[in-house]
């Protein structure tokens, strides 16, 4: 395959991403929003927070007491530092990266 069709291939689809998650701005940029989309972005980050939580830990076995310690440690870290700060990213960063230094130490 030639270099134009390998970036091609990278900016056709990067261009039409970048253009979706943009359209609803582009739409609703002068309009006041809807109650029920207002509500929903209030609601939703901290719906999918508590689904990934319950994703990651659903499979947690009973035998590996270590991992499952390293495993809450990060949880524990996680929900302390959204509870202190109030910044998912800044939570999830800090979780990620206690229970991977604690992956590598232990």
């Amino acid at each position: 395959m030639r270099s134009i069709h390998i970036l091609l291939s990278i900016l056709v689809p990067a261009a039409l991403t970048f253009g979706l998650r943009a359209l609803p701005f582009l739409l609703l940029n002068k309009r006041e929003l809807p109650k029920r989309m207002e509500y929903l972005g209030k609601v939703f980050p901290m719906a999918i927070m508590a689904t990934l939580v319950v994703y990651c830990l659903k499979s947690i076995p009973e035998s590996a007491l270590q991992d499952n310690l390293i495993l809450l440690a990060g949880v524990a870290v996680t929900a302390m530092v959204h509870l202190w700060k109030k910044s998912s990213i800044l939570s999830i960063t800090a979780g990620t990266v206690v229970y991977m230094a604690l992956v590598h130490m232990i």
